[in-house]
């Protein structure tokens, strides 16, 4: 399967290790490079402005995809591709899922969660299958990780984990 768009789920916010930033501009200059769109929530700050700045910085597309309610919030980002401001979080989601090949996740909150397990649960449920990373920069997710593999212990997951999901410790270990 060709990846042609890539959906970045991250914090609206950078967190408080440098390396977080520092590996979402590493992956949006390889995302950009390598002729893939960015698709991501449409926000100009923390690592989601980041990677999408990163994107633009080596010319790549970025497509935006913002809920209303969050266009002040998270400052929707008027230097990109395209931006799409949509009615709720629900069609957010929907859209970024049918636009991109493939999804990587970066640190992030309550909302990065929600996107991880959305779109782990619909492979689950063979709604698609597509690509799911985690860039697991600074051991940032090695709890959750750990959880996972605990659930696939105790037969609560239907695939392998690894089927469904790769983990990787920096941007230079992805491959698409």
């Amino acid at each position: 399967m060709s990846i042609n768009s890539v959906a970045v789920f991250c914090g609206s916010q950078q967190g408080n290790n440098p390396l977080f930033a520092k590996h979402a501009f590493r992956l949006g200059h390889l995302i950009a490079v390598k002729r893939i769109t960015l698709v991501y929530g449409g926000g100009n700050k923390g690592l989601m402005g980041i990677i999408a700045n990163a994107v633009l910085e080596k010319n790549g597309k970025v497509v935006g995809i913002i809920p209303k309610i969050l266009t002040n919030r998270e400052h929707h980002h008027s230097g990109i591709s395209e931006l799409h401001e949509v009615a709720d979080m629900h069609t957010r989601k929907r859209m970024l899922y049918e636009m991109c090949d493939a999804a990587i996740i970066l640190p992030g909150g309550y909302g990065t969660m929600d996107e991880l397990f959305e779109i782990l649960t619909w492979n689950q449920l063979a709604i698609h299958d597509k690509k799911i990373f985690i860039l697991n920069s600074g051991g940032f997710y090695d709890h959750l990780i750990l959880h996972l593999q605990n659930m696939e212990k105790e037969s609560f997951l239907y695939h392998k984990l690894v089927d469904k999901l790769s983990v990787i410790a920096s941007p230079d270990e992805l491959i698409i």
